[in-house]
């Protein structure tokens, strides 16, 4: 049984432009493996919703549906739906290059092309057909101030993103994403592999990603998710077992399974 104290359950007025996000009994197997079972969800826009559990629970590959990278995976199989922008991204006639263009992912280490820092944020743009170079820079200054980056790099574009720092190489894949107009990012674990100072930066920098892009992040600390998150969800065993406002779910958690993974008991 789930406790569903979601703010999709409640009257919310949502951005005249943005629709919450509608995951419905959606199943996933890798073979005969049953990774998901029968989630449930809505994701408000503009918030960050942190997805948390103990390791193999499940967390990662339901942060992959939302851009259909399990798809990627051999014997993998689907049932339920997501609707973003009122679509099922799961129907036949989606295109799913654009939906990974529209739902962009951030991973848990930094991972840059072997390309320039400019090459890197621009890397996407051609492809959606920006092929002008002022309208390219343009671009690439706005994606790297949006990401808190352009005073530290702009006067070194032409550098190799290698020669950046751990912290800095995330923001860079962070512009990377925000460069294609991604109106969702997922993060799975994007500051496991960072220091104190550069997970400080990122975590500010996602709180303030959310006023023009809907966040979910997949996380092992909880301190992050009470920290950052508005909402967030419990998954155990491929279930989710609760979800609801952030400060509620961690200070007066419905399930006692939550009250015992949040208080260490197991995880």
């Amino acid at each position: 049984m789930v406790n569903m104290e979601h703010p999709a359950m409640a009257a919310k007025v949502l951005p005249a432009d943005r629709q919450e996000i509608i995951v419905k009994d959606l199943n996933l197997w890798f073979g005969k493996k049953h990774i998901l079972k029968g989630i449930s969800i809505s994701i408000i826009p503009n918030n960050i919703t942190a997805v948390i559990g103990p390791s193999g629970c499940g967390k990662s590959t339901f942060l992959r549906c939302f851009n259909r990278m399990n798809d990627l995976i051999e014997e993998t199989k689907i049932k339920g739906s997501i609707i973003i922008d009122g679509i099922d991204i799961y129907s036949d006639k989606i295109d799913v290059y654009s939906l990974r263009t529209k739902v962009g992912m951030v991973f848990q280490k930094p991972n840059p092309f072997p390309k320039s820092i400019y090459e890197n944020v621009a890397f996407g743009l051609p492809i959606k057909g920006i092929t002008n170079k002022n309208a390219i820079m343009e671009k690439v200054e706005k994606s790297l101030k949006d990401a808190w980056l352009w005073d530290e790099v702009k006067d070194r574009l032409n550098a190799s993103a290698f020669e950046l720092s751990g912290g800095q190489q995330q923001r860079l894949c962070i512009a990377r994403a925000l460069a294609t107009d991604s109106e969702i990012l997922l993060f799975d674990e994007p500051t496991s592999a960072l220091d104190p100072q550069a997970t400080n930066k990122i975590e500010k920098l996602l709180i303030e990603l959310k006023q023009f892009v809907t966040i979910v992040i997949v996380t092992h600390n909880i301190a992050q998710a009470a920290r950052i998150s508005d909402y967030t969800a419990f998954l155990y065993l491929g279930e989710l077992i609760e979800c609801g406002a952030t400060d509620k779910l961690c200070t007066v958690p419905k399930d006692k399974r939550t009250e015992e993974y949040l208080t260490g008991k197991f995880g």
